[in-house]
């Protein structure tokens, strides 16, 4: 059954380590729906998000096949009931002298943030679930979407748990 899997994945923050684990996926013919990196506390450690839809054949074989890179020092699977996930979105609309109030209180029932004005269009930001930020952009099409940039998810656990850099592959648990 396709569905929707969420990786977390620790990394040596070293050059090319990007390349060779977007390379794998493109290798095998996997596409990768979403991707974020960043830093971590670590300066040394940089954390990847890997969104991508799939069966649990497909999921098994990328997170076999992440191992082996040895920059990779822990893969996860960030879970819907036991993560967090956010997404920033930046979208520009169209917006005159007529619209502007309409779209500024769509922003404002999403909590978005202006950060942009013009005489014909707004730019909002906004940082959320991605079916927020989809609901949300919903309602602002039909005053004109100019543009749209979105980073893609990133993700943590909830509560106490946190990725270690001591397990290469951790294993499913049954809870």
């Amino acid at each position: 059954m396709i569905r929707r899997y969420v990786l977390s994945v620790l990394v040596a923050n070293n050059p090319g380590v990007l390349t060779r684990v977007a390379g794998l996926f493109g290798r095998r013919g996997y596409n990768i729906q979403s991707l974020t990196v960043g830093v971590t506390q670590n300066p040394d450690v940089s954390r990847i998000t890997i969104e991508l839809y799939g069966d649990e054949y497909v999921l098994e074989q990328i997170k076999k096949q992440l191992a082996k890179l040895i920059e990779v020092m822990s893969i996860t699977e960030l879970k819907p009931d036991k993560a967090v996930y956010r997404e920033l979105l930046l979208v520009k609309v169209a917006a005159d002298d007529m619209t502007r109030g309409a779209v500024v209180e769509i922003g404002n029932i999403f909590r978005a943030k202006v950060i942009d004005l013009s005489r014909q269009s707004l730019t909002m930001e906004i940082t959320g679930e991605p079916t927020k930020n989809n609901a949300f952009l919903e309602l602002l099409e039909p005053y004109g979407i100019r543009e749209i940039a979105r980073t893609g998810i990133t993700g943590l656990e909830r509560g106490a748990m946190e990725l270690t850099k001591h397990k290469k592959f951790e294993e499913e648990e049954d809870v």
